[in-house]
């Protein structure tokens, strides 16, 4: 054999191994890729708050959209590259190993999701990658203060000591958060408000300290719809119609979730139950199950609107209420609601202005900015609160005394939508409408503040979308309770009027 071959057999050996060690690389490369997704993890992940609450959490559904995988947090970073692979084959060994041999059933995942255990498979090092600030302008006192302790001693402080929920969210503790602070008994009422007349009373919760306004709405007649000439008008808004409704009370502000809270506490199922008993002669009703996300987002409870909860729950609460109060609570109907709403006005909005004024249509409002300052006085919306709802005491009310009935969180009706309703009323004055007792989705009015003022005109009408609102919702059914996809809707409660509950009440 020549030098020659013997040179061309060592140079075909170099290049097949080279070729070989490529070719390992790039499949080492995409398996360590494919072993990386959230899929995958996922797959052998089978414990109850693996991917549902996962996605739940701040991590996944964050405001710009960024989406933190599962091995950002369980994983050190990939730049530490031999720790990286080395921790990823202990955890993927340790996993499979657990997968195989052990009954999913009979872990205790409740200790598992302790702060102490989780130091053992959440790395700081990846934390401190993606947070880079630890000082953001959006950082209160005591984490500035938490935050030094930690950078002055790492060994004995840790990101999971405060952080330990933003990764899966933990559920069900988080809507009674607060509440348990101390009460005066002295507070507590023991009966409902006393009404002797058709006039505004401060409604009283037996057994709570929660109280709320009910304002007296004069009966009357008035135009329903928007005419054809109406900037921004939309079809189902017409034809309009003469429309006449009887007195009623209406609760100055939506409702709160100090007041949902006391509905909650007192009737909500510690389970899952997802089914609603009503018992009249027990005078009973079951309320909702646990949300399994943060329901007021964290933009805080007391006065501020209740969100989240479903049109079901609405009507439960009302329910509740009737029996807690003696006196017939319900949604308002899509008449009442925009009787209301206008305030003995017949203008796109109770105030001064047309929507072409307030919204930042063509060129030059969209570059300067449209005239914000009277609709602002008003309505909670896109305009002055783009991401979150506000106190109700941040607008002015209505003409009526009411707050919030455009903008802030938008309402559910009584009635079942139906896009041609106006058209189908009887000729002349309608008294006391109500659309479809039957259909799929119900009326939502009002708006919120998602909303530019094209949408928040009083006659603007829209509806649930109770398949999108559950998109996320991990339970299988579906929750009857909680909407996981919308933070923009609530409710407010009406009161029915009529003479003989004075009747009753000299007697």
């Amino acid at each position: 054999m020549t030098d020659k071959t013997i040179k061309r057999k060592h140079y075909m050996l170099f290049v097949a191994g080279g070729l070989s060690v490529i070719l390992f690389l790039l499949l080492f490369n995409k398996t360590v890729d494919y072993t990386s997704t959230n899929d995958f993890c996922n797959s052998c992940h089978v414990h109850p708050h693996a991917e549902t609450s996962w996605k739940l959490s701040v991590h996944h559904n964050t405001p710009s959209g960024v989406s933190v995988k599962c091995v950002d947090c369980h994983l050190p970073p990939e730049d530490q590259t031999a720790r990286f692979l080395t921790r990823k084959a202990y955890h993927g060994f340790h996993d499979l190993y657990a997968y195989l041999t052990m009954d999913i059933e009979q872990i205790d995942w409740a200790a598992k999701r302790s702060v102490e255990a989780s130091k053992h498979f959440v790395y700081e090092d990846g934390c401190l990658k993606c947070h880079t600030n630890m000082f953001p302008s959006t950082l209160n006192e005591q984490g500035s203060l938490q935050h030094i302790k930690y950078i002055r001693d790492p060994e004995n402080n840790s990101c999971m000591q405060c952080h330990h929920d933003v990764g899966h969210y933990r559920g069900e503790t988080n809507l009674l958060a607060g509440l348990e602070e101390t009460v005066d008994p002295t507070q507590i009422y023991t009966e409902p408000a006393k009404v002797k007349a058709f006039e505004t009373f401060e409604e009283q919760i037996p057994g709570t300290a929660v109280s709320f306004k009910m304002i007296a709405i004069p009966g009357g007649q008035f135009k329903m719809g928007s005419p054809a000439d109406e900037p921004y008008r939309e079809r189902d808004e017409g034809p309009v119609r003469d429309v006449e409704v009887s007195n009623f009370w209406m609760a100055e502000i939506e409702v709160s979730w100090d007041e949902y809270l006391a509905f909650f506490t007192a009737t909500g199922s510690q389970g899952r139950k997802e089914a609603v008993e009503v018992d009249e002669e027990t005078d009973g009703v079951s309320g909702a199950t646990p949300p399994w996300g943060a329901p007021d987002q964290g933009w805080g409870k007391g006065t501020r609107p209740a969100i989240t909860m479903s049109h079901h729950a609405a009507e439960t609460y009302c329910r509740w209420l009737t029996q807690e109060t003696g006196r017939k609570y319900r949604l308002p109907t899509e008449a009442e609601w925009e009787y209301a709403a206008r305030g003995g006005t017949q203008m796109p909005y109770f105030f001064e202005g047309s929507p072409k004024d307030f919204e930042a249509d063509g060129f030059i409002k969209k570059l300067f900015g449209s005239n914000k300052e009277v609709i602002n006085q008003y309505v909670i919306s896109h305009l002055n609160s783009p991401n979150k709802t506000q106190q109700p005491d941040a607008v002015e009310a209505n003409p009526f005394g009411l707050k919030n009935m455009l903008g802030n969180v938008a309402e559910f009706c009584l009635d079942y939508y139906d896009p041609q309703v106006y058209g189908k009323y009887p000729k002349g004055v309608v008294k006391n409408p109500r659309g479809p007792r039957n259909g799929m989705e119900h009326v939502v009015r009002g708006g919120s503040f998602r909303n530019s003022p094209k949408d928040l005109r009083v006659a603007a009408r829209d509806f649930t979308k109770t398949d999108a609102w559950l998109v996320t919702d991990p339970q299988i059914p579906k929750s009857i309770w909680w909407y996981s996809d919308t933070k923009s809707v609530g409710f407010r409660v009406v009161c029915e009027y009529n003479e003989e509950m004075f009747t009753t009440e000299k007697n």
